[in-house]
């Protein structure tokens, strides 16, 4: 159910009727409960174009919305606000549709290819918490996206190139004796090759020379090299799996993967008058930075922008995308805002082609430092994948008994959902106050919190015996919100879908669960003395709201527990 969307091509349909002008038809949600479900605020705008008084603009356009069936109550507030009330009965009959397991959200009608661009590890190194964010609100992205319907191709844009793999691979060379157990710790191997680099004048020539032969094609460094990624993709790889987020070798396209087109892209940028020489560099100019976007260097090398844009090019031109999703940090904003104009003044992507730079912020400690371990080095990503699973573990086996095997299933489920929850339920652009306390709690917004919800609900179910379905009969205010909110989930995706901001998701399941939770208290469902009729309407909101809860989380890649 797309309410939102409904009302809105009631209000279009209206504006014709009384030939008015509306680009930009709207209704929000009612800031208050005591103001209905929804409110349309257009007709203060529209008093200006029609040079009329806004409340009789308004009362106008409530006159014609008493007309549908969709609303229980329109009334017209302050100096023009329509507060819209949708009719219980309407709720009643559309519950039905959401017991299925998508919970009744449609597909879209025009589906589109979209890329997303996510997690992008350095293969020099092991993956930290830096990547935990592009990792988890990519993948959330994606599953969005295909949830919707729309085509997506997951791509995992891995450094693989550059001046650090010299030193690697002559430092590989130096130890293959030994290499599986050197390569058992990639981040020790980095900073022992970066050690040797730093203290020996002939290790570091000898690096130099190797970046060299690695660009020119020699096959031994080559073969080193490849040896190197491979090991360090299944490092990847782990990290992925245990995350439970959908990237593997399939979605990898690499840095090095464009490299034979680098010189193309910066020969056409040369001819379409979109770059030019810059003291030796090839540059591009933008009137609103003092700061160039370098394609190629004084010495020949290519740069971060030049693969960029060549990856801009296969993703448009060769793989049909019409949305490039790019999940990267928000200190690259400049960097990507510069890149899509380039790409658009040279026609790598035309107007039609949406780019987009997912921003987000940092991930910070208690005291707003970016997030290291005591010692003060980088804190591996397994390692803080493994905590997270201990201390759900430690959490859970307060609360209940289970046998090991059950304990070690629930602990992984609630200490990855907790880690992947924590991020997405705040806007991606702000920092990220990573608390292990708050992440792990009963209460408020967490996936602990939603997790138990949903294991509530089935417990019901379970003890109710087969589900039967019925007649649903909304006895109260209160089952009259939760069956709104319910079916509000398909316009809540459609925001999050439109937006790219998984927190839109976890506020409304938050707030759905919250409701189910009162409604629970207040309403009993399988008390002696409840009415058969209602017992059944009562299990069919229970059931629905737990199919919402199940579709929501799965998009954010948590699972649910049948029982906690």
């Amino acid at each position: 159910m797309q309410i939102k969307s409904q009302i809105n091509t009631i209000l279009q349909n209206i504006f014709k009727e009384l030939e008015i002008e509306a680009p930009n038809v709207a209704i929000s949600d009612a800031t208050k409960v005591e103001f209905g479900d929804y409110q349309y605020n257009g007709a203060m705008a529209l008093a200006k174009a029609l040079k009329k008084n806004p409340r009789e603009i308004a009362q106008n356009i409530a006159s014609e919305l008493e007309k549908e069936k969709l609303f229980s109550k329109i009334e017209v507030a302050g100096p023009g606000f329509i507060n819209l009330t949708i009719n219980k009965e309407f709720l009643e009959q559309e519950l039905a549709s959401v017991l299925d397991s998508r919970a009744g959200v449609k597909q879209k009608d025009n589906p589109i290819k979209v890329v997303v661009d996510y997690s992008s590890p350095n293969m020099a190194k092991q993956m930290h918490v830096g990547h935990l964010r592009s990792t988890i609100i990519g993948d959330t992205i994606a599953n969005l996206f295909e949830f919707l319907g729309d085509e997506v191709i997951r791509q995992n844009h891995i450094g693989d190139w550059g001046t650090q793999f010299g030193m690697l691979i002559a430092y590989f060379e130096e130890n293959q004796a030994n290499i599986d157990a050197k390569l058992s710790d990639l981040e020790e191997f980095y900073k022992a090759a970066k050690k040797r680099f730093d203290e020996s004048d002939e290790f570091a020539d000898k690096s130099r020379e190797y970046v060299v032969k690695l660009q020119g094609g020699d096959e031994g460094c080559l073969r080193l090299w490849s040896a190197f990624i491979e090991k360090s993709l299944e490092h990847c790889q782990e990290v992925y799996d245990t995350l439970g987020v959908k990237l593997d070798k399939s979605n990898v396209k690499s840095e090095s993967s464009y490299n034979s087109d680098l010189a193309n892209i910066v020969t056409m940028l040369e001819e379409k008058g979109v770059a030019q020489e810059s003291q030796g560099a090839k540059c591009i100019f933008f009137e609103d930075s003092q700061n160039p976007l370098i394609i190629q260097k004084s010495d020949g090398g290519y740069l971060y922008a030049t693969t960029d844009l060549a990856a801009i090019k296969y993703r448009v031109q060769e793989l049909g995308a019409k949305r490039v999703c790019y999940v990267v940090d928000a200190r690259q904003a400049e960097h990507f805002k510069q890149v899509f104009e380039a790409a658009r003044r040279a026609g790598i992507a035309s107007s039609d082609v949406l780019l987009e730079h997912i921003a987000f912020g940092m991930m910070l400690d208690k005291s707003g430092r970016p997030f290291k371990t005591r010692d003060g080095g980088t804190v591996k990503l397994i390692d803080l994948i493994n905590e997270a699973v201990n201390r759900a573990k430690e959490v859970i086996s307060r609360a209940n008994e289970y046998d090991e095997a059950e304990l070690e299933h629930i602990a992984k489920v609630i200490g990855i959902g907790s880690l992947k929850y924590a991020d997405l339920s705040i806007n991606r652009t702000s920092n990220y106050i990573f608390n292990w306390d708050k992440m792990l709690s009963l209460d408020g917004n967490t996936a602990l919190y939603m997790q138990y919800a949903y294991a509530r609900i089935n417990s019901i179910l379970t003890k109710a015996g087969e589900f039967v379905g019925g007649k649903v009969v909304l006895n109260d205010e209160l089952e009259r919100r939760l069956a709104l909110k319910v079916l509000s989930l398909e316009d809540t995706l459609q925001k999050a879908y439109k937006e790219a901001m998984p927190h839109i998701i976890t506020t409304y399941l938050y707030e759905l669960a919250t409701l189910f939770m009162r409604f629970y208290e207040q309403n009993p469902i399988l008390k002696d003395g409840v009415d058969e009729d209602i017992k059944k309407s009562r299990l069919i909101l229970a059931k629905a709201t737990a199919n919402a809860i199940k579709v929501g989380l799965n998009i954010l890649g948590i699972e649910v527990l049948e029982r906690i």
